[in-house]
């Protein structure tokens, strides 16, 4: 049960790190305990207002209600569930002390307790993605475009199994993220619209409703409506779980997008590697007793956020169980899930501020063109393996990959250049020699092998860029 102290709390007196140190200010007034009271205040004043249209009561009484309801706070009201034990008739207790007799019946008549907290949480999380989340997941978007687009001809070597491949092209690389996140907002707000309430009674079949109306189901689509809401098409005493589900779901795979960018950004900053760098501010520390270092801290951060936040899927997976129209083995752990929203938005931010300055509208990840053409032309004697196979066999080789493969192993093990090896092979020569100009300039310099590299990065840059304006 809530322990209330009388001493005020400020943010370093808290105990989850969300609140002091990963919070997003901006989501406050619908993540909040404070705003989660007023969420379910307003969906008892549209009820009293649903009960108005319907005849039921006078729109007096739903204005008095209304005007009770706004006034409501978290304080007051778990004062009041302490002392009763139940934390939304509490709601309703307040409510009803500040208004007159003649409204007090109307007060969360026909309600449900989970009428009112699946509503409002559908209300809630809808309107904190929608007006916060999914803006600040757009501005991370463009911001990759614009990265994506300045740097889709800039030659990178690409890696697999974390061993130089083939060339690509840095904007190549962002373009892979910028298609993976731009699905995944898309996914979100998907998931948004399919959010749902609910007035259906303690077991889903209008029993008191249908005691006050002639119609429940239409009284419950138009107190949803007037919401923006839809109902659950068939709900027990809470709504289907899988909507909120897909909506965690979509949040936590976005959340691995994040994490699977900041990795792979992590690691092009080793110091072997060198092709991108944080920004690092002039009085910046990045170790307690190396003053050489500036570690990748935003990067890290964000990836070990994930690691926390992404296991609480299984929770939500968990919570989709509930015995018969309802138990309460879902309640305690749901009031954890505005914790993912928050801090998953906080990484967005994170990630949006370490690669990109918005006051200057440019770039603030530091991407070392030295480097990338250093790292690239470290093993570029080799790397012609694959189109010099793959245009032997268009010249008639018959074994050409095999060839090919001997020849690098030979070079390895010898120490000598492959490119020597080849010049020196007759049989190569034979081969090469059928081949035109311009293949042959692939081989001599194989960082022209890029195929569609940039031109993929700008068409999918471009596509996003068109989605999101």
């Amino acid at each position: 049960m809530y322990s209330q102290s009388d001493k005020h709390h400020d943010r370093f007196d808290l105990v989850s790190p969300t609140d002091f140190r990963y919070s997003v200010p901006e989501l406050d007034e619908f993540l909040s305990e404070e705003a989660y009271v007023r969420y379910k205040a307003r969906v008892e004043s549209a009820l009293a207002f649903q009960f108005a249209k319907e005849g039921i009561c006078p729109t007096s009484v739903a204005l008095e209600i209304r005007r009770a309801s706004e006034r409501v706070t978290a304080d007051e009201v778990y004062k009041e569930e302490q002392r009763i034990k139940h934390d939304i008739r509490a709601l309703v207790n307040v409510i009803s002390s500040r208004v007159s007799k003649n409204s007090r019946p109307f007060v969360h008549l026909a309600a449900t307790s989970y009428d009112i907290v699946d509503t409002a949480n559908a209300l809630r999380f809808r309107d904190a993605l929608i007006r916060v989340v999914i803006p600040d997941l757009i501005k991370l978007e463009r911001a990759l475009i614009n990265l994506t687009f300045k740097y889709s001809r800039t030659v990178q070597i690409g890696r697999t199994h974390g061993q130089h491949a083939e060339p690509i092209t840095f904007g190549f690389f962002l373009s892979y993220y910028v298609s993976r996140l731009g699905k995944r907002i898309l996914k979100i707000k998907d998931e948004c619209d399919l959010l749902t309430g609910k007035f259906a009674g303690a077991v889903g079949v209008y029993g008191p409703l249908s005691l006050i109306v002639k119609d429940p189901e239409r009284f419950e689509a138009d107190l949803l409506r007037s919401l923006e809401l839809k109902p659950s098409e068939v709900s027990t005493q809470i709504v289907q779980p899988e909507p909120i589900t897909d909506l965690a779901h979509s949040i936590i795979s976005t959340f691995g997008v994040l994490a699977n960018l900041s990795r792979d950004l992590r690691h092009l900053q080793r110091s072997e590697i060198a092709e991108v760098a944080e920004s690092f501010g002039e009085v910046q520390v990045g170790s307690s007793t190396m003053p050489h270092k500036r570690n990748p801290i935003n990067f890290e951060n964000v990836e070990s956020l994930w690691k926390k936040f992404m296991p609480q899927m299984v929770t939500i997976y968990l919570d989709q169980i509930s015995e018969h129209q309802r138990d309460l083995t879902n309640s305690s752990s749901q009031r954890y899930l505005p914790e993912l929203v928050a801090v998953f938005d906080y990484c967005v931010r994170r990630l949006t501020r370490t690669i990109w300055n918005e006051k200057t509208n440019s770039p603030k990840l530091i991407v070392d063109e030295g480097n990338l053409e250093k790292n690239l032309r470290m093993n570029i004697d080799k790397i012609v393996a694959e189109p010099l196979y793959v245009l032997l066999a268009m010249a008639g080789h018959p074994s050409a990959h095999e060839a090919v493969r001997k020849a690098v192993q030979l070079s390895v093990e010898s120490g000598s250049k492959f490119s020597d090896l080849l010049s020196e092979d007759k049989e190569f020569a034979r081969y090469i020699s059928r081949l035109d100009s311009k293949k042959k300039k692939i081989l001599d310099d194989p960082s022209n092998y890029i195929g569609l590299a940039a031109t993929k990065a700008r068409s999918v840059a471009s596509r996003w860029r068109k989605t999101f304006g």
